[in-house]
């Protein structure tokens, strides 16, 4: 019975020693079999700069009407919303009491007019007596003091007149510019004044606009950086070598092209960002943008210069930083770490590839080094918001603007001054 049992067992250990040895058998074959994969190879281009950033529309001048004096308001002659010109008439106040002291500030012209004539005839008068020596010296003197403050008395009546008149015109509140208008802030028969209720509404011009907006500190120095050492390249033809596209929430593109007219001096610390700010002509005055509307901005005009590109799905991020798998001569794959940032699904590999490899696009989960592989090359196509664009139609643009920004070519403390843009409070 006990030389059974050992037979038994020394079959079973046999058994056991065989199926082992299978099973690493068809492990190892199973290794000798190449996975198929889908791959790409790196390209290196010329990319155009086409990353977005969101943006907020405003008007280029946005401006208080207030009313000049003050009385009942009598008329609103607008309607609210409206677009008007420049010098169009919004408000009607009573006229009234202004008409009035027109006629009286006129009356005492006239009198100091007639004032006037009286002291010069006897200064005359005075001045030929005075030839003969007939009037002493003092009652020449009084009456040349007299004609003088006759003059002076029609000059400040004269004042007196122009004062009139302007508060009688300033009874018409006029459209300091042409815009849009905003609602009323005061109704119709309400009593306004110049120290109180004096605001009665808005206006917002909308030729041009102002795009606002900032650029990650990275981005910028990243941009400067690569155009000062060529790697980055900005687009010489027309007069924009670098405008600006807005898109509506929308997907449309706004059909006039924004050239950028100020950069901000300093980093908001907050954000670690840099304000721009961008100019969008709109000589039809059409509403596809409003002040206050949220939009995108596109910058056209620079390009990397030789980019290396890899499609997003062929990156695989990793807590130590992103990496490829490289396809060996040996179809065997290599996990290459790679200095890389995103822009519109590409990777552009600033460190780790050099062009021409042939790396995994898809299944890299699965991957790990050593593993033999048999790629499937598919052709990668760069997206359409990759491709470059239709030259600039911007005009006018301050060729230097992004020199300054960045710096280069400033020899001296001496700074253009651009124009002193318009209070934000006009009155009329």
């Amino acid at each position: 019975m006990k030389k059974i049992t050992q037979i038994t067992a020394v079959v079973m250990i046999s058994t056991a020693l065989c199926g082992l040895a299978a099973c690493k058998k068809a492990a190892k074959q199973t290794e000798n079999v190449a996975m198929p994969v889908t791959a790409v190879k790196v390209l290196k281009t010329d990319l155009p700069w086409n990353i977005e950033y969101p943006a907020q529309v405003a008007g280029s001048l946005e401006i208080q009407v207030r009313a000049q004096v003050g009385g009942i308001l009598q008329a609103r002659l607008f309607d609210e919303g409206a677009y008007v010109k420049q010098g169009t008439q919004l408000f009607q106040i009573d006229p009234k009491e202004y008409e009035v002291a027109l006629q009286k500030a006129e009356g005492a012209l006239a009198q100091a007019q007639s004032e006037e004539s009286r002291t010069k005839r006897d200064f005359e008068r005075m001045k030929k007596l005075r030839a003969d020596n007939a009037v002493s010296r003092k009652d020449y003197d009084d009456s040349l003091s007299a004609y003088e403050a006759a003059q002076a008395a029609v000059k400040v009546a004269k004042a007196g007149v122009n004062e009139a008149k302007i508060n009688l015109e300033y009874t018409k509140v006029l459209a300091p510019i042409s815009g849009i208008t905003g609602k009323e802030a005061q109704s119709v028969g309400s009593l306004v004044s110049p120290a109180g209720t004096g605001l009665l509404t808005t206006m917002v011009q909308i030729h041009p606009l102002w795009a606002n907006f900032s650029m990650p500190s990275s981005q910028f120095y990243k941009l400067a950086s690569g155009y000062l050492s060529g790697t980055i390249t900005l687009d010489e033809k027309g007069d924009a070598p670098l405008y600006v596209e807005a898109i509506t929430s929308d997907g449309r593109v706004y059909p006039e092209k924004g050239k950028i007219i100020f950069f901000d001096s300093t980093e908001n610390v907050k954000t670690a960002s840099l304000a721009i700010k961008a100019e969008f002509p709109n000589p039809k005055n059409q509403r596809m943008l409003m002040p206050g509307q949220f939009i995108r901005v596109r910058l056209i005009g620079a390009t990397y210069k030789d980019a290396v590109l890899v499609p997003a799905s062929a990156v695989l991020s990793t807590p130590t930083g992103n990496l490829v798998y490289v396809v060996g001569s040996d179809n065997k794959l290599k996990a290459q770490p790679i200095t890389a940032q995103l822009q519109d699904d590409l990777y552009i590999v600033s460190e780790g590839l050099k062009g021409g490899e042939t790396i995994i696009s898809s299944g890299l989960i699965k991957m790990k080094p050593e593993m033999l592989v048999s790629p499937q090359v598919q052709d990668f196509a760069l997206p359409a918001s990759a491709l470059p664009t239709a030259p600039s139609t911007a005009t006018a643009i301050d060729v230097d603007a992004f020199d300054k920004a960045i710096g280069k070519g400033v020899e001296s403390d001496e700074q253009d001054v651009a124009p002193a843009q318009a209070t934000t409070e006009t009155k009329n």
